[in-house]
């Protein structure tokens, strides 16, 4: 555990929480689609990563409070984006499904995100770049904690 009155710690961890919020801040302009909020794609990419859910695991999923997550599949809904079935055993609740659209869209937007950074990245050396695939499984694993 790091020790954030240790000097070395507390700066890694100031800077990797900056660095973070930078590099997403600059993702989140890499959109390919305007008409979606980041919350809306994010739930997307829940769907289609951990597939069908109820709204209240989506709430849970994605942290947001059920009334407000009920909005978000209504206006994915909407879209196209998602489908509303019957839950198979609960027939008071509905299971969310991503349309193959929602799927297209998000492997389009996954695919110029990719771009984007992998072009930023060009301008790391090779120990850089050996430091970043290191990283790589620490971060993913801090941002499923």
């Amino acid at each position: 555990m790091p020790d954030l009155t240790h000097g070395d710690d507390a700066a890694a961890v100031n800077s990797l929480r900056s660095a973070v919020m930078r590099l997403s801040r600059r993702l989140k302009h890499q959109r390919v689609d305007e008409s979606l909020s980041p919350t809306e794609m994010s739930v997307l990419g829940t769907l289609v990563r951990c597939g069908t859910a109820t709204p209240g695991e989506l709430a849970r999923k994605e942290h947001v409070q059920p009334p407000s997550m009920t909005r978000i599949v209504a206006l994915l809904e909407a879209k196209g984006l998602v489908r509303l079935d019957p839950h198979p055993e609960d027939r008071r609740q509905k299971v969310v499904t991503s349309t193959e659209q929602a799927e297209t869209m998000l492997a389009d937007a996954r695919r110029k995100r990719n771009t984007w950074l992998s072009d930023l990245a060009d301008g790391l050396d090779e120990d850089e770049w050996d430091k970043l695939r290191a990283a790589a499984p620490v971060l993913e694993k801090l941002a499923h904690l």
